[in-house]
């Protein structure tokens, strides 16, 4: 389990205990993780389960993986078949989407007070080879839930929720290299993206799109 939070492994460690996990690592880094696992793999001992969180405190040690979402990321394009759980505070639903759907994470937790209980449910579906999302963001994976937006779209979202004028926008984009940046381009998918969720206005849109944890 990789957290940097050593309470939070206590209670992750009680959880495992309780299912009568045989051998348990706890890191409190990402690269530690990542190492830990491949060494796992080359000695013809594989882990059977990774349990992370995404976000990492910053410190005087460098890291090469500085989110837990980009060590899941590395660890299931090398190691497919291991099963990660990610157990973190971030509810927003694309992120969800993203790591569940696109990366493969094999189920996600949210830290709460129905955590650890969650986490012990997560960890039965992982072993029976089933998926796991929590209660609270289970929408990012139902086909009822309009999330047919893209990173393009949520950059523009963020751009959009911080003030920025549309204007202010396309030069945004085109400072960063970012394409479509013409302002053209950028009015014609506000429009979209306000006609599909409902939105009256570009305040209105924000205050949807917030809602459903997509920024």
């Amino acid at each position: 389990m990789s957290d940097d939070l050593g309470s939070i492994n206590q209670g992750v460690l009680t959880v495992l205990e309780s299912m009568r996990a045989k051998t348990v690592q706890q890191v409190q880094y990402c690269d530690d993780a990542y190492l830990k696992i491949k060494k796992g793999y080359l000695d013809q001992t594989p882990y059977d389960l990774l349990i992370t969180d995404l976000s990492f405190v910053k410190d005087y040690r460098e890291q090469n993986f500085r989110s837990g979402e980009e060590l899941v990321i590395a660890l299931k394009q090398e190691y497919p078949e291991l099963k990660i759980i990610i157990y973190s505070v971030e509810d927003r639903l694309q992120k969800v989407r993203l790591l569940m759907n696109d990366h493969k994470a094999n189920a996600y937790v949210c830290k709460g007070r129905r955590g650890l209980i969650e986490l012990g449910k997560a960890i039965e579906a992982v072993h029976n080879e089933d998926i796991f999302v929590s209660p609270q963001v289970a929408a990012a994976l139902s086909k009822k839930t309009s999330l047919e937006i893209d990173d393009f779209d949520i950059n523009l979202l963020k751009l959009l929720s911080n003030g920025l004028s549309q204007d202010e926008i396309s030069v945004s984009l085109k400072n960063n290299n970012i394409s479509p940046s013409s302002l053209s381009s950028i009015e014609k998918k506000l429009n979209k993206l306000r006609i599909q969720f409902k939105a009256n206005n570009a305040i209105h849109l924000v205050a949807i799109v917030k809602d459903l944890g997509l920024i």
